[in-house]
């Protein structure tokens, strides 16, 4: 009766952390979003999945919690990391009903991680993560967030930066941070982040704001102290050089 709770990462072979594999590898189901499961199914072809669309989160943990309590080892699957804005937080609030299951979370690599690394080293220093969604956290809340980030000197990554849905937040966002930071301020754009068309750019602020990106877009906006090294976005720990 143990419910894995799974970060997988980018969802390839390689992004995938060990604990991960052997956690799938263990469960007699893998729970996912569709995208997820379509990324698992060749990795991990003898499973039997189970999926659920976009906004179905809450019935895709409870499903996973009854096969669970029916004696199943299963995978409940999220990208990145499972704890950052994953699955672990709402199964662990929905679990109360479920007392015979066992949780255990499975860490896994996040895109401001992934992401990072391939623009170069843009989070040596203090960071902030911060999803421009806002359809579970009001925008003025997120507004707020963007205000300190951007007033503290934090690298920013910005997650969920636009949808078909949502076309100004990426704009909106820049505009808050241009309030305390230079057009010039190095960032970078990471796409599709170990999968099929993976790509990466690095830009300035000021180009940044009039930029289209998409779901499966990381942004990274650099601190006052982030520059560009060899055509890599770095920001510098402090060592005296």
């Amino acid at each position: 009766m143990m419910l894995y709770i799974v970060g997988i990462g980018c969802g390839s072979a390689e992004g995938m952390t060990g604990e991960a594999t052997a956690a799938i590898e263990h469960s007699a189901l893998v729970v996912g979003y569709t995208v997820y499961n379509e990324l698992l199914r060749p990795i991990f072809p003898e499973k039997k999945f189970y999926e659920t669309g976009m906004r179905q989160e809450k019935e895709r943990v409870i499903f996973a919690l009854e096969q669970a309590a029916c004696g199943l080892d299963v995978s409940l699957v999220c990208s990145g990391d499972a704890g950052v804005y994953g699955m672990a937080g709402l199964a662990f609030e929905l679990a109360e009903g479920y007392r015979d299951v066992r949780i255990k979370v499975i860490a896994g690599v996040t895109a401001a991680l992934s992401g990072a690394a391939l623009l170069g080293s843009p989070l040596t220093n203090d960071f902030a993560v911060i999803s421009l969604s806002d359809l579970l956290t009001p925008w003025e809340v997120i507004e707020k967030r963007l205000e300190g980030a951007a007033m503290g000197g934090f690298t920013i990554a910005l997650y969920n930066p636009m949808s078909h849905k949502r076309t100004e937040n990426l704009r909106k966002a820049c505009e808050i941070i241009l309030k305390y930071r230079s057009s010039g301020t190095p960032c970078g754009i990471a796409a599709n982040i170990g999968r099929e068309g993976e790509a990466c750019r690095i830009l300035t602020l000021g180009e940044l704001k009039d930029t289209a990106a998409d779901m499966f877009t990381t942004v990274f906006v650099g601190s006052p102290v982030t520059r560009v090294i060899n055509g890599r976005l770095v920001t510098p720990r402090g060592y005296r050089l």
